[in-house]
């Protein structure tokens, strides 16, 4: 039995429409505009009346609009994005359901055609569901082809030729594939004339349905290619029409992200009366701070508490804290962000200690930084912060190793015992919450990341000391940091404005930045 297609996102009023785009060839994707989407500055928030209890009916409604709102949101974010064939493991449930089904579906076909006279019930249906498959792939411009592809799969002729026992199916067959490969995509051509190969009818026709499949697969990845530019255009517009439409349905949808900046405003208020010029307190990002308290007040700038509020997300505790809401849909991201700046932390902590250790003829020597880089890096891999102590035992080892060897290399003299105690009783110490290497190294990098949430101020980024042999994958996770924050900024920037503005800064002054960002 065919597996069904993927389909691309539902579109309604507010969506771009998707053109058909043939595989593999440049195209044009065709763009209409939404004059519909209304003006959300400032947009209506929530009031603090008892939340109303949806209708299954409205709870199907809404969860069908957050999947569009987020497939529209991972096309725009998500460069990489595209739609997979799903692959169960052979021995799960799902997996052998679906091939007991298929089984019988094919062995009954197998069966109808062996019969005496034949039976072809199921294989016109199937014909049929090719014949429809097919043309979905076509342009509309290719109305010579569709005029054939109807003449040839004629299916009140094949049902006539079925009844008096005439129905020729190779030959209809060896037709499919020949439209097949005209229409696929170059990285198929070599799967479709794989099939002509085929002698086994209900083999040959089960394997034209998965390659149709992945045909249907290829022009839905495809085509989200093309409208990525379109959907990029209108995509802040749109998440906030649809966000604005969830917040009227479920007016408590802001409540952890009220915390959230209710928690921040705190640490930026306490940053600036603790230590009004020295704004990198308790962890606190210089750069964060700046501009934090207005003028003529002690109350600190939407800016300074949004920023704190974003760099509080690296630092996050799955298990003590409610993610906002607003920045749900990029969890997943951000939290792989937040993994990357730990073990960058541990990788430049550990070669921090050893310079300081081994002194600076060693570690000037050729490779012998990339190599203890390498070695730290690779025994770090995939691994949470949780295990990052017995995970630093290994490393202490691996790096006194290599010490160790580049000594003997060099024609250096070894380590006495208490210098190789010392360094890796250094490394191992890093773990603790409270070490003071660690402590500056995360402070310098959260300082150095939080230069990018200001697209303007990327540029200008300079590397704080100690973090050169990391630069170039500091750099990246800050790109990354900042697409995934501007873009939040643009989408959800007047809801954090009202929020700071009536409910965590209600004495902010208009100069202080309440107004934009």
């Amino acid at each position: 039995m065919p597996n069904p297609g993927e389909e691309t996102p539902p579109s309604d009023g507010s969506d771009p429409q998707s053109v058909p785009c043939r595989p593999g060839k440049a195209r044009q994707a065709q763009e209409s505009h939404d004059g519909d989407v209304p003006s959300l500055c400032p947009p209506q928030l929530p009031t603090s009346s008892p939340p109303r209890v949806l209708s299954m009916a409205e709870l199907l409604e809404t969860a069908q609009e957050v999947s569009k709102m987020t497939i529209a949101h991972e096309i725009v974010v998500n460069r990489d994005f595209k739609l997979q064939e799903v692959n169960f493991s052979p021995s799960s449930l799902e997996s052998r359901v679906k091939e007991t089904l298929h089984k019988a579906f094919w062995d009954s076909l197998k069966e109808q055609l062996s019969a005496s006279p034949p039976d072809y019930t199921h294989v016109i249906q199937l014909l049929q569901e090719i014949k429809e498959t097919i043309l979905s792939l076509l342009l509309p411009r290719h109305s010579r082809l569709r005029g054939q592809i109807e003449e040839a799969l004629d299916m009140e002729l094949i049902t006539q030729e079925a009844e008096h026992g005439a129905l020729d199916i190779p030959n209809l067959t060896m037709y499919i594939l020949g439209t097949m490969a005209m229409l696929c995509a170059p990285i198929r051509d070599e799967e479709v004339q794989r099939l002509r190969g085929v002698t086994d009818p209900v083999q040959l026709l089960r394997e034209i349905f998965r390659v149709l499949d992945l045909m249907k697969m290829d022009m839905v990845n495809f085509t989200i290619q093309s409208l990525r530019p379109h959907l990029q255009d209108h995509s802040v517009q749109y998440e906030q029409k649809k966000f604005q439409e969830l917040l009227a349905k479920l007016p408590h949808s802001l409540d952890h992200t009220t915390e959230w900046l209710h928690k921040a405003a705190a640490e930026v208020s306490a940053s600036s009366l603790s230590s009004p010029s020295h704004p990198e307190v308790h962890g606190s990002p210089a750069p964060l701070s700046l501009g934090a308290v207005s003028r003529s007040s002690s109350t600190p700038s939407p800016m300074s508490v949004l920023n704190q509020g974003y760099m509080n997300l690296l630092r996050w505790e799955p298990s003590l804290e409610k993610y906002p809401e607003t920045l749900l849909m990029d969890q997943a991201r951000l939290q792989e962000v937040q993994l990357q700046v730990n073990q960058l932390t541990i990788i430049a902590a550990v070669l921090l200690v050893s310079s300081s250790v081994c002194g600076s003829a060693l570690f000037s020597s050729p490779g012998f930084v990339d190599r203890l880089k390498r070695v730290t890096k690779a025994l770090l891999e995939g691994l949470p912060h949780t295990r990052f102590r017995e995970a630093l035992l290994d490393i202490s080892n691996h790096v006194h190793q290599e010490v160790s060897e580049s000594l003997l290399q060099l024609g250096y003299p070894a380590f006495t015992s208490d210098k190789s105690a010392s360094l890796k009783g250094q490394i191992r110490s890093i773990a603790e919450d409270d070490n003071a290497v660690r402590s500056v190294i995360e402070q310098r990098i959260h300082s150095f990341l939080s230069l990018h949430l200001s697209p303007s101020a990327q540029n200008s980024c300079s590397l704080p000391k100690g973090l050169a042999p990391i630069q170039e994958e500091l750099l990246e996770v800050g790109h990354r940091l900042g697409s995934v924050i501007h873009h939040n900024r643009q989408v959800y920037g007047p809801y954090y404005l009202a929020i700071l503005k009536k409910v965590v800064l209600p004495g902010a002054e208009p100069e202080a930045g309440i107004d934009s960002f």
